[in-house]
């Protein structure tokens, strides 16, 4: 989509932080719920998620980011830590979340008011890998989660058929991204918002995207 219509990579991933910022800051303000969690992976959907972090911050919220499998010599990703890190976002490891050390973390609830799932994205296929699949199980499985935010689509889910296995996560909140993905129907979470703010008629009426009206300024939509 990038060439065809004029937009480039981080324009792109720029208006989809944006979005998901946005997103989080009408549905869990900062007076109640301060302390977010970025939990970002390695490829666009985890730049997605660190461009929300910096937006996060502006808007007033603690945040913290773990973001394991970084994209050395990739000046977009290299400038995303940067910019987070200047704004003196946390950043903290896998193992400080999921217990390897000695001593197991505290319940992610005590310490997070709201976890971001910017792991996988819509172009994501098999299964996820260390330390992914322990992150996966950190907001999966354990009891009482902080509200989770899944950018895009769940990681752990088929883009067209949902959670197929049956292990993907639940979040509470999903924000898709262009268009919703088939696989969003299978969600059954409190909120689902639109982010992006850009599509062209040329390209609604290319792929048949029937979106709602975005209200004013907002940089989201609520459809569910």
């Amino acid at each position: 989509m990038s060439p065809k219509y004029g937009f480039s990579i981080d324009q792109l991933m720029e208006l989809a932080g944006l979005s998901v910022a946005s997103a989080i800051r009408e549905t869990y303000p900062p007076e109640t719920h301060p302390r977010v969690l970025v939990i970002a992976g390695p490829g666009n959907n985890g730049g997605d998620g660190l461009v929300a972090a910096r937006h996060l911050t502006h808007f007033g919220y603690d945040v913290s980011v773990c973001y394991p499998k970084r994209s050395p010599g990739k000046a977009l990703y290299e400038g995303l830590v940067t910019q987070c890190e200047t704004l003196g976002v946390t950043f903290v490891s896998a193992d400080a979340l999921v217990g390897g050390g000695a001593a197991p973390p505290p319940p992610l609830r005590e310490t997070h008011d709201v976890a971001v799932d910017a792991m996988f994205g819509f172009s994501f296929a098999g299964a996820p890998r260390a330390p992914f699949d322990a992150l996966l199980a950190l907001l999966h499985q354990r009891a009482s989660p902080p509200p989770i935010v899944a950018v895009d689509i769940p990681s752990g889910w088929d883009v067209d058929d949902g959670d197929v296995f049956g292990d993907g996560m639940r979040p509470e909140t999903l924000v898709s991204l262009t268009a919703p993905k088939i696989g969003a129907t299978a969600f059954a979470g409190a909120h689902h918002f639109l982010g992006g703010r850009f599509v062209p008629p040329r390209m609604k009426e290319e792929f048949g995207l029937r979106a709602p009206e975005y209200e004013g300024a907002k940089q989201c939509v609520r459809i569910a």
